[in-house]
């Protein structure tokens, strides 16, 4: 099998609703969705959210990386799946998102070439993966009243932003315990929002309203403010942002930085990547979880969700931006159960069946 052809469209969604954290405001979901195409009439989709506030990049940038891609990608077999993967970083040393679009796209023509879905190929430990539902940084009431509809949706876990001012992260936890009950699990995500001392006041303040566990809570360079933060916290840390690749996952767990690791497979770069992440985690009895950028429009989540449902050590997940668009760009995927269960198709691949083109700019 050879790519024939790879084609790239921008895209940009409206939120629901703008997500507020502490790096600043999410309103838009904006990606670069790609499609390859094979001499065999298999194609593959894929996504590349760039997610300006974590990563640095931009959607020019992942179409400028995803269009250098394809002069190589012509006549390579998208199922040599390493070689593939050798030669996007060979060409750049970053540009997760649009290496994510490529991978994800590759992957599903793989899931198409075998006749199964992809979590099947991933492992098949599950077909479904429970969520959480995020709440942003708004005022405490605001965030309380939100965070209680969630839960009377049938979400059982809440994660909260915080990062940008103690007084009102304290104001916030303790008005969305009040409005959930004692039942409900409370994540929470600093963003890089705390230095390292002041992390270790604020989570046990925090951790009077029971937090089950703490994201990012300095910033992604400060790998000895991380440790710090990691072994005198009263609440498990998880690493985000300061986990990019199996490189910083390998540094990470070796050096007990942190207690869990958040995979996003627009930050490692796809797939591939977030399984050798996976794998040094469950070598060290690391738990993971599955993330998703906010700006996000679904297929990259199909991806995730495919690989977090597949694989035992992937224990949480963190995949509701699904509920933040107003419209998907796609059909096929995944569908919805039970309110904070995402289920995967058993249609070979993504289980995508065609884009909705006249969505694209």
């Amino acid at each position: 099998m050879k790519i024939t052809d790879v084609k790239v469209h921008a895209l940009q969604v409206p939120l629901a609703k703008p997500l507020y954290i502490s790096l600043g405001a999410i309103t838009d979901a904006i990606s670069a969705l790609v499609v390859i195409e094979t001499d065999e009439g298999i194609t593959g989709y894929g996504e590349g959210s760039p997610g300006v506030l974590i990563t640095g990049e931009n959607l020019p940038g992942t179409i400028a990386s995803i269009r250098m891609f394809r002069d190589k990608l012509i006549g390579m077999d998208p199922l040599d799946l390493e070689s593939i993967s050798i030669m996007m970083n060979r060409e750049t040393a970053l540009a997760g998102a649009a290496k994510c679009a490529i991978d994800t796209a590759c992957h599903d023509i793989l899931g198409k070439k075998c006749g199964l879905p992809l979590y099947k190929l991933l492992g098949g430990h599950s077909n479904k993966i429970v969520t959480d539902m995020t709440v942003g940084i708004e005022d405490p009431q605001i965030t309380a009243e939100k965070a209680r509809k969630y839960v009377e949706q049938g979400f059982t876990t809440i994660k909260t932003k915080v990062g940008a001012d103690a007084a009102m992260d304290l104001a916030r936890v303790r008005a969305i315990r009040e409005a959930v009950g004692d039942s409900v699990k409370i994540r929470l995500d600093a963003n890089q929002g705390w230095h390292a001392r002041e992390a270790i006041e604020l989570i046990r303040r925090l951790n009077e309203y029971d937090i089950e566990l703490v994201e990012q809570p300095v910033r992604r360079y400060d790998f000895e403010g991380l440790c710090y933060v990691t072994a005198n916290s009263p609440v498990p840390i998880m690493a985000d942002e300061s986990c990019w690749d199996s490189k910083d996952a390998l540094r990470l767990i070796s050096s007990r930085a942190v207690d869990f690791i958040n995979i996003k497979l627009m930050k490692c770069g796809g797939i591939r990547e977030a399984q050798k992440i996976c794998a040094i985690a469950e070598s060290a009895g690391v738990e993971v979880m599955l993330g998703c950028m906010a700006e996000e429009c679904g297929i990259g989540i199909t991806a995730a969700a495919s690989l977090g449902a597949a694989l035992s050590v992937i224990t949480r997940a963190d995949l509701d931006n699904t509920w933040s668009l107003k419209e998907l760009p796609y059909e096929g995927g995944f569908h919805i159960e039970t309110t904070n269960t995402l289920v995967l198709s058993d249609n070979p691949g993504l289980g995508i069946v065609s884009l909705k083109e006249e969505m694209f700019n």
